[in-house]
């Protein structure tokens, strides 16, 4: 059996184990419920953080809502559609301000945990939220695209409802605007397009990487497999491999096989 083969009956294991634990992919679950008050604070909406959550899950391409208004039918009879999102005030570091989002399902199990937010701002209210904005790098590099797994068996829980945020609009900060705006998280390149001598610079995610350019645009996600220096492309017949010092990326569309190399800058 030649490389190649043995890296598809690679990639065909790693597709199966990945469907395998679809259901603890962010992937997997339609929507984000934030709670109207989060316990390190001492009022509903403070600071307007629950609201700041609230856009930038909107921003980043979920669909979030308030645990407190209503909601779409079929999260109404089945609440384990959603994650439900929880922000909490990491101690230690001095004079800093730390943050960290957690995603849990409807079992109370943790899906996904940012990284750790961090501001030294002596101001709370500048301070949680540039915290906050640095937490949600994660999600927002994240790539979300909502795929439901077919025939998975989730129990339903009925959604109750809290008290009323007292604000839940929030107004962009303009400097922070400014210094974002030529990130996003979506793919708006494609592999395909990507000349063999582009560097690409990769960005660690919690299971493989994405691949940004110099504008940064994110070109591909990289998932991790079992096998050392080879990766699944996210929403693609492809694979990116290390050979001899080399990385290639390799798509099958069904009738042909084409390779090119890759300058990735890890």
């Amino acid at each position: 059996m030649n490389f190649y083969k043995r890296l598809l009956l690679l990639v065909s294991i790693n597709l199966f184990a990945f469907g395998s634990f679809a259901q603890d992919a962010v992937n997997n679950y339609k929507y984000i419920i934030i709670p109207t008050k989060y316990e390190f604070l001492k009022a509903n909406d403070e600071y307007q953080l629950n609201s700041l959550t609230k856009f930038l899950f909107n921003k980043y391409g979920f669909t979030a809502f308030f645990n407190n208004e209503t909601l779409p039918a079929d999260l109404q009879s089945n609440r384990c559609l959603a994650l439900y999102a929880n922000v909490t005030q990491i101690k230690g570091g001095l004079f800093k301000t730390k943050l960290q989002i957690d995603l849990k399902n409807c079992d109370g199990k943790v899906i996904e945990s940012s990284q750790v937010g961090e501001s030294r701002e002596k101001s709370y209210d500048t301070a949680y939220t540039m915290a906050l904005r640095d937490a949600f790098e994660t999600f927002q590099y994240m790539g979300y695209v909502y795929e439901p797994v077919s025939g998975a068996s989730q129990s339903v829980v009925p959604v109750t409802e809290t008290t009323p945020v007292t604000s839940n609009t929030v107004k962009e900060n303009t400097t922070t605007v400014a210094a974002s705006a030529s990130v996003s998280n979506t793919v708006k390149s494609t592999p395909s397009a990507v000349g063999e001598t582009e560097t690409l610079y990769a960005q660690a995610l919690d299971k493989g990487y994405q691949l940004v350019d110099r504008t940064p645009k994110v070109v591909m996600v990289l998932l991790e497999t079992s096998k050392a220096d080879v990766f699944v492309v996210k929403g693609s017949d492809a694979i990116v491999y290390k050979e001899n010092g080399t990385w290639y990326y390799s798509h099958n569309d069904g009738t042909s096989v084409n390779s090119k190399t890759l300058n990735i800058k890890f």
